[in-house]
């Protein structure tokens, strides 16, 4: 069997660790997987068939209120910031961290969920300035910002810092919405095992 290149073999490595009784998620993990292994060139933006991994962020705010969402130019709603797997990103990690810096200017993310893997996707993404329609399977890591500080950029005409609460009223999309839900699960759990979060 061929071997496959680090970051790709260090990527199914990631997947397979992943737990839960989530059947969603791991339907996606499973097609991930089959993704990696099998096509020629899964994280290149350029293989249209079946398509790519991509990376994204879920960042939440320094008192871990609130989530930093964008306003996406090209499917005109509030999503996560993130984007494609360029060629001189290490890991998946430094595609998130990379896309977070170029879309709303955080450097300054300290990682969640033990670094691991926070929420898997796979989304249709329509027929664009030449480009044929295709899947991105994106892979989404979590963070917590140093700042409140942000500023649009790349992709993103507008940001903001939408309390968890609040994110159901804006136009997003069914996977933000899931994450958002598992945030705000997590928060409840949380302040009940060890009371509210202390302000800094």
């Amino acid at each position: 069997m061929q071997q496959l290149p680090k970051r790709i073999a260090d990527l199914c490595e990631r997947l397979q660790q992943l737990q839960g009784s989530d059947l969603g998620q791991q339907g996606y993990r499973d097609e991930m997987l089959c993704l990696l292994r099998e096509t020629p060139e899964p994280l290149a933006r350029q293989q249209w068939t079946p398509g790519h991994i991509t990376a994204s962020s879920f960042v939440l705010s320094p008192d871990d209120q609130a989530i930093l969402l964008i306003w996406h130019a090209k499917l005109n709603r509030w999503l996560q910031p993130g984007g494609h797997v360029e060629p001189e990103d290490a890991s998946i990690d430094a595609a998130a961290r990379r896309e977070v810096a170029e879309e709303v200017g955080l450097t300054e993310l300290m990682p969640l969920d033990d670094g691991g893997l926070f929420d898997l996707d796979i989304h249709q993404i329509p027929p664009h300035k030449g480009e044929p329609a295709h899947l991105h399977f994106d892979v989404r890591m979590l963070w917590r910002a140093a700042t409140w500080t942000v500023q649009a950029g790349s992709d993103a005409q507008a940001v903001r810092w939408v309390p968890l609460a609040e994110v159901v009223n804006l136009a997003s999309d069914s996977s933000v919405m899931r994450a958002v839900g598992r945030l705000l699960q997590r928060g409840r759990l949380d302040s009940v095992a060890h009371g509210p979060r202390p302000v800094p």
